[in-house]
């Protein structure tokens, strides 16, 4: 059995890093899924300290991926109308059977958002707009490299159980 769950466990972790790029699937959350299945083997004793605090950090940063693309179109200049549409996009772009819809909808919310709220700026427009790409990029590249951080503790773990957890 605990080389199902350790199996599972790698699924997770390969599944979380590949979600951590791909709007699709779940990133840092099946991440922390696969550290999680690791302590359910008989040959990891559980670590609760690794698990709440990784947990911690799944949960901040849940957060934070929803708000980066707002503090994004916030910082290149954006009102609270791009704001709003920034946050619409975003849901609206995640549901959208279009390819890179999650970069598309909070783009074109936060270009709808700030022209209706002032439509003869659209450089400006144009500029908030490009705040919530980069909000999102960022938090695409936050989320990827706490998915490998997350995979490196799944593989320390292994390693130091590696002659219990393999015999």
């Amino acid at each position: 059995m605990d080389i199902v769950l350790f199996i599972l466990g790698l699924v997770c972790m390969l599944i979380g890093v590949l979600g951590s790029f791909l709007p699709v699937l779940p990133g840092i959350s099946v991440s922390w899924l696969g550290i999680v299945l690791l302590y359910f083997t008989t040959a990891v004793p559980a670590n609760y300290w690794i698990l709440s605090s990784t947990f911690l950090v799944l949960v901040l940063f849940s957060i934070a991926n929803y708000i980066l693309p707002s503090k994004g179109t916030e910082q290149f200049g954006g009102s609270k109308a791009g704001i709003w549409g920034t946050n619409i996009g975003l849901v609206v772009g995640l549901l959208a059977p279009i390819p890179l819809g999650f970069i598309i909808g909070p783009f074109l919310g936060a270009l709808i958002g700030e022209l209706v709220f002032d439509a003869k700026n659209v450089q400006h427009a144009l500029r908030a707009a490009t705040g919530s790409v980069l909000g999102i990029l960022a938090s695409n590249f936050i989320q990827f490299m706490l998915s490998i951080i997350y995979f490196g503790i799944f593989i320390s773990i292994v390693w130091e159980y590696k002659t219990l957890l393999f015999s």
